[in-house]
């Protein structure tokens, strides 16, 4: 049973990895959007596809008001993700080795 108890620790350090690194996407494109960006750059091209199928229906939900808080929204969501699938499955893997 260990075996399937570090499988399912990897799966969720893998995915606490790839939460953390969209969220920093995320917070570099928002910082980016201050300053006005070329938009032909290709990492501000990549921003904008990496990031836009997340903000666009959060967009839908809460149209921007003066200021776009669709990254912070995005943010948050990422943490509470990484807390409650992540945490759960780390227990989960504590759980099957005992």
């Amino acid at each position: 049973m260990f075996l399937f108890a570090n499988f399912i620790k990897a799966i969720a350090m893998i995915l606490g990895m790839i939460l953390d690194i969209y969220f920093w996407i995320i917070l570099i494109r928002a910082l980016l959007s201050w300053v006005n960006p070329d938009p032909f750059n290709p990492i501000v091209q990549f921003l904008e596809r990496v990031t836009e199928p997340v903000l666009a229906p959060i967009r839908k939900i809460i149209p921007p008001m003066g200021m776009d808080f669709s990254p912070l929204i995005a943010a948050l969501a990422i943490y509470f993700i990484k807390i409650f699938i992540v945490g759960s499955l780390y227990d989960l893997s504590l759980a099957l080795r005992s």
